[in-house]
């Protein structure tokens, strides 16, 4: 894409800066009632006593009263806002796993479909340290307590439930690629025009049947008025191991670079430490998210723990026919995750 056809600044809610979003909790921060997460127990007791999978939650098996309006202003402002909130509250110390994660995943259905995280079909994905190394090639950096890099997961929402913090770190990190987009095209839109390329990611072993080991997606897009972020680095990177992969340029991998560097810059990004019963949901096409290393508690049952939700939201924008590469489909409300032949939807609590 041509420099000149793109806008030349990009404004709305969802292109902040990290330093004035630090200074407005309000802005992300909302804080549950009793009367919210009594709403929630009730339903979670509701579907549990169904006797189902909790990858099967539907909005109407989690029947909300209080909450329900919440949870739909919540998804216009995912889409439209400014694409974070941090629902904080939740006494999850006091649940069994099954019911906090009934109640995510409830949650989660009110905001849209979920979809699968792996291969296996996973919807419900962990995030903890599995003790696998970033060198392997096929390791998800998730699985690591090592630092990652900012970027983006493969569905419209990602919501996290903190479980339990580790000892030291596991700080979460967010930043507006409209607001990456607005310096770079200030200070070197030569650089920026070279996002807006297709370029290879490595699909780390998860390959839906008949593709390349890599998908060829432009780590920016403008389509049909929207900028749209898809992006990991280590990925790039990772993918040029592949002979048919396109070659990374010089000037490719100075824009990767500046892009790396404006995300890190201290005043574009911000970071918040979640704490057990925080739910995270952060819209993924117009911001990328981050987590500092960490060091973990000696005994296992101490240990950091997440659970994941990615999410595919109705009345969501349109993406670029690019992106079925990733999605498979790019039907608004049915698209994301991670689909083989193997794939089979459902829920692990472990």
């Amino acid at each position: 894409m041509n420099i000149s056809d793109l806008p030349k600044v990009i404004t709305g809610p969802a292109a902040w800066i990290g330093s004035a979003m630090a200074r407005d909790e309000d802005s992300w921060l909302y804080h549950l009632s009793s009367e919210h997460i009594s709403d929630l127990e009730n339903a979670a007791r509701h579907y549990l006593s169904l006797g189902r999978d909790i990858g099967e939650i539907s909005a109407t098996d989690f029947p909300l009263l209080s909450f329900a309006g919440y949870l739909k202003a919540l998804q216009k402002k995912l889409l439209h806002g400014n694409g974070i909130e941090v629902l904080r509250g939740l006494p999850v110390a006091s649940y069994s796993q099954e019911f906090a994660a009934t109640i995510f995943c409830g949650i989660g259905a009110h905001l849209g479909s979920a979809r699968s995280q792996n291969a296996a079909g996973h919807i419900l994905g962990h995030v903890r340290d599995l003790g696998a190394s970033s060198r392997d090639p096929n390791t998800r950096i998730y699985q690591t307590s090592e630092r990652q890099t900012f970027h983006t997961d493969s569905a419209d929402v990602v919501g996290l439930l903190c479980i339990r913090e580790a000892k030291e770190g596991g700080r979460s990190l967010l930043v507006s690629a409209e607001t990456i987009y607005n310096r770079m095209r200030e200070l070197r839109p030569d650089l920026l025009e070279r996002l807006f390329d297709p370029i290879a990611t490595d699909r780390r072993g998860e390959v839906p049947e008949g593709a390349n080991q890599w998908m060829t997606i432009p780590p920016l897009s403008w389509h049909e008025g929207h900028l749209t972020v898809f992006y990991q680095r280590q990925y790039i990177d990772s993918a040029q191991r592949f002979e048919g992969a396109m070659r990374l340029t010089p000037e490719h991998v100075d824009a990767l670079n500046m892009f790396d560097a404006l995300a890190n810059a201290p005043d574009l990004h911000f970071g918040m430490q979640l704490q057990p019963g925080d739910m995270q949901f952060v819209y993924n096409h117009s911001q990328l998210h981050d987590r500092t290393g960490f060091v973990d508690w000696p005994n296992p049952v101490n240990k950091r723990h997440l659970l994941r939700l990615w999410l595919s939201v109705a009345g969501d924008r349109p993406l670029p026919e690019c992106f079925k590469e990733r999605y498979g489909s790019i039907e608004i409300g049915k698209r994301g995750g991670i689909m083989t032949k193997e794939t089979r939807l459902h829920a692990p609590l472990d």
